[in-house]
């Protein structure tokens, strides 16, 4: 699909290595792995963890997981809007300064793609867990206000490193 849409922008995807097709196909398969697998880690995180929670605060879990679904739904909705992940109309944003590229390396282009759409998912989800975690009593208020400086220097150091 990123491939396709490549084309759709007049972008020519080249590998510039002997194994690079090799390393496109590795980095999604990883990156696919992860979404396959997430299901499944969270049942078994949830089995081990939800037989220590009270029902007061199952009941703001299964709310949060519910609250999780409509964001995520948004999120795909947003996502398909913005071209099947944006790295394509992203990039493009820069051809008035004549910054952009009409050929690509494959590798760094599926690689952007991927960590954009994994980052897009954690973004969207994170106001979701964190008020969850308050309603249980995880977290407070006060600590989410005392922290903010400490959050924006993580994000930032996190997207950075991207």
């Amino acid at each position: 699909m990123a491939a396709e849409q490549a084309q759709r922008l007049h972008i020519d995807l080249i590998n510039l290595s002997p194994a690079g097709g090799f390393f496109v196909a590795f980095q999604v398969a990883f990156y696919g792995g992860m979404v396959m697998a997430a299901p499944f880690i969270f049942y078994w995180v949830a089995a081990f963890v939800f037989p220590a929670l009270k029902m007061r605060e199952r009941k703001y879990i299964y709310r949060g997981w519910d609250w999780r679904r409509a964001v995520l739904r948004g999120r795909d909705v947003l996502l398909f809007r913005a071209d099947a992940g944006g790295a394509g109309g992203f990039a493009n944003v820069f051809q008035w300064l004549g910054l952009g590229a009409s050929q690509w390396k494959a590798e760094d282009y599926f690689s952007f793609v991927c960590k954009f759409m994994l980052g897009m998912g954690l973004g969207f989800e994170m106001p979701v867990v964190l008020l969850t975690l308050v309603k249980i009593g995880v977290l407070s208020y006060a600590t989410l206000r005392k922290m903010w400086r400490y959050m924006i220097v993580i994000k930032t150091c996190s997207s950075a490193r991207c």
